[in-house]
This record gives structure tokens, sequence and C-alpha cells, in this order.
């Protein structure tokens, strides 16, 4: 497995770990429909939560949450609405981004909730 995947299967794994701790439930990681994907769908109360995990060493490149551009927001809430036909899903709904970075065995978990909405296409 390439270092960036194992990264990124690392840092998912944090973030499931982080929201279970914040009293959230994990219903799906890495969801898959074609080729659409969702990082983690979770549930807090009735609500759904459709979170994107960035996972960076540093910020040199910038930080994680700026590679969650529009096209990628885009993306997600089209996964998401695949998610939610699938489950035929009637809750209200959440997109949330936990960036993480490790920086020299340093730690840093930022979780941003409603951290967008669904664009209007």
């Amino acid at each position: 497995m390439a270092q960036h995947n194992i990264q990124g299967q690392t840092g998912e794994n944090k973030a499931s770990e982080f929201l279970i701790q914040k009293g959230y439930q994990i219903l799906h990681r890495n969801w898959r429909c074609g080729h659409k994907e969702l990082d983690i769908v979770a549930k807090k109360e009735s609500t759904i939560i459709f979170v994107e995990v960035k996972t960076r060493k540093n910020t040199l490149f910038g930080s994680p949450l700026e590679s969650v551009n529009n096209k990628k927001i885009r993306r997600i809430v089209s996964s998401a609405d695949a998610y939610i036909k699938y489950f035929k899903l009637d809750n209200p709904i959440r997109f949330d981004i936990i960036s993480i970075i490790t920086n020299e065995g340093n730690e840093k978990i930022e979780h941003i909730e409603e951290a967008f909405y669904a664009p209007i296409w």
C-alpha cells in the first residue's frame, strides 16, 4: 500500500476514534457506490453526518482544510445523495471536516462541524 494511502487510513482511524469519544455512532467508513466514496458516515442523535477526513504530515503545501475545494464538495454531496437514496433515509444531515496534522509525533485534530452546505446546481 502506498504511503499516502497508509497515512489516509491512519487519519480515518484517528478521526473515527475521535468521533466515538465525542458520542457519535460510526455507521460506515469508506462507503462506496460506484465511483462515489464517503470517508466516514456517522450519526449523532437523529442527524446523519458525512465526514471528510484530511490528513497531512505538515502544512508545507497548505492546510488539510484548503484541499476541500468546490469540486471536492460537489463530489461529497453527490456521494451523500447516493447514500441517502440507497438507505432510503429521511434524517437531517450535516457535512463536517476533520483535519489531522501529524508533525513529528505532535498531532493536531480539528473538527469543523457544518463545514459546508450542499451547493445548489
